[in-house]
């Protein structure tokens, strides 16, 4: 039987709880975990700030999770099929915030919606941070 291919797509800036939880659920989904992780200039596409991390930095941290066996930078959001056809990837994995918005891969691997773990997100987080150092 082949191995299950997951693939998934985040910032992964200021890594905390809610993001190892979300790759630990999404790499019990099979056997190998692909995570795209955004680049710089994506980020600020759509969030409207650099990350607190760089690029480099973001994919060293998330490589060395131990659920993750392998990176790789996401340039865009509108190449979400090539990356799953590049990666040879069975199933999607995004949260649930993004519900809906990926079914146009369904064609391509299974298309699963993780909730987000209840009250952690990086924007409070770096904003907490910000308020505490004033």
């Amino acid at each position: 039987m082949a191995d299950t291919t997951v693939i998934t797509f985040g910032t992964f800036d200021v890594l905390h709880v809610g993001h190892v939880r979300v790759l630990n659920r999404a790499a019990e989904l099979g056997d190998r975990l692909v995570v795209g992780v955004s680049s710089d200039a994506l980020n600020f596409s759509k969030k409207g700030r650099n990350p607190v991390f760089s690029q480099d930095e973001r994919l060293e941290l998330v490589s060395n999770l131990k659920s993750v066996d392998e990176v790789f930078v996401e340039e865009s959001l509108d190449l979400k099929r090539q990356y799953i056809t590049d990666h040879q990837a069975d199933v999607l994995v995004m949260g649930d915030d993004w519900a809906g918005k990926f079914d146009f891969c369904s064609d391509l691997a299974k298309v699963v919606y993780l909730p987000r773990t209840p009250s952690i997100s990086t924007t409070a987080l770096i904003e907490h941070i910000a308020t505490t150092r004033s």
